[in-house]
């Protein structure tokens, strides 16, 4: 069974970049430009992982985590940061409001597959 993974980024060209790796490595791909979008498909739909943008309009990477570890179905599911911010602080931030990691852009698509592989465990 293929994994269904959501991405999250308010650039369209890294959306891009982002799906051509995952679909590449096998991997079905959603995309959602900003964070209230991302909450709106994640709750509305069934992903096997999120990789999500930090700095976005409408609603930031932070608070849409936030807002889906208060959703029952969404309380499991992996969540990677995919940003250019590289903040000890901020990492903290993430990690306790459930970010399950954290990857600094810009990023290999080989290696971004590599983690992916790694928290989904296949």
């Amino acid at each position: 069974m293929t994994a269904t993974i959501l991405t999250v980024d308010d650039s369209a060209s890294l959306r891009v970049a982002i799906k051509i790796a995952l679909t590449t490595a096998g991997y079905a791909v959603d995309e959602a430009g900003d964070g209230a979008e991302g909450l709106q498909k994640a709750t509305g739909g069934s992903f096997d992982l999120i990789i999500t943008d930090l700095n976005m309009p409408v609603m930031d990477g932070l608070t849409m985590i936030e807002s889906m570890r208060k959703v029952p179905k969404l309380a499991g599911v992996p969540i990677i940061f995919l940003t250019t911010e590289s903040d000890a602080g901020m990492k903290q931030r993430a990690k306790s409001a459930g970010a399950t990691g954290w990857v600094t852009k810009p990023f290999q698509p080989d290696s971004l597959v590599k983690i992916v592989k790694k928290v989904l465990g296949k």
